[in-house]
């Protein structure tokens, strides 16, 4: 019997680190030293997302963030979809620990971004219904309200209920793994963005578009 549990406990160990690891990836640190725009945690928030990465001035920049922490948290489930197919909740793990590297990164001392955009993507790899919905959510708050942080709390408040539901479109509801992973994810995006919501509630919070020196 501990033939059989051993190499499982090995193997969700393994999903894990990978996918923490591979969370871990400083993108916005990385592209704007390499860039010669100095260390994004020295302006705005401190934040290493792609929104505080725009207070640079560098459009360029901020969009390569944006896609590069989506694209390591749809990665890194995406992997483990691949090398475990017809096991979800292994994907879902492994995603989930992309999420908790970009949160709290081994590299930066474990002080990381807010996780939206490898919450979309780990959304669209997941479930591509689910993260265009949740995306088009955060795009119509954005747009109106022009508050990213806003957008990403209504976004990530609404994920999980759209992953109970079921899309018309398709006749399908999301595999329970994706309902814990959104859940998951959107739990820590509220506790992350405590600052936010106090500054929301005073009217403090910047607008997008506002550069802070």
């Amino acid at each position: 019997m501990q033939d059989l549990v051993a190499p499982t406990l090995l193997t969700l160990a393994l999903v894990a680190a990978g996918g923490y690891l591979l969370g871990s990836i400083p993108f916005g640190v990385v592209i704007t030293r390499a860039a010669g725009a100095g260390d994004v945690r020295a302006i705005g928030s401190g934040n290493i997302g792609a929104t505080n990465v725009l207070r640079t001035g560098r459009k360029d920049l901020a969009l390569a963030t944006l896609l590069l922490d989506a694209g390591k948290g749809a990665a890194a489930l995406l992997l483990a979809r691949w090398l475990f197919p017809g096991v979800p909740a292994l994907a879902a793990i492994a995603g989930g620990a992309a999420f908790l590297g970009h949160l709290f990164p081994i590299w930066l001392g474990f002080k990381g971004g807010k996780g939206v955009a490898t919450f979309f993507g780990l959304l669209l790899a997941a479930w591509w219904p689910l993260g265009l919905l949740a995306g088009a959510c955060w795009l119509i708050v954005a747009f109106v309200l022009r508050f990213s942080s806003l957008a990403a709390l209504v976004a990530a408040a609404l994920a999980p209920i759209f992953a109970t539901l079921t899309i018309p479109a398709l006749g399908l509801p999301a595999p329970a793994p994706i309902l814990l992973l959104s859940t998951f994810t959107a739990i820590l995006i509220w506790i992350r963005h405590h600052q936010n919501i106090a500054r929301l509630l005073k009217g403090t919070e910047p607008r997008l578009g506002t550069r802070k020196t």
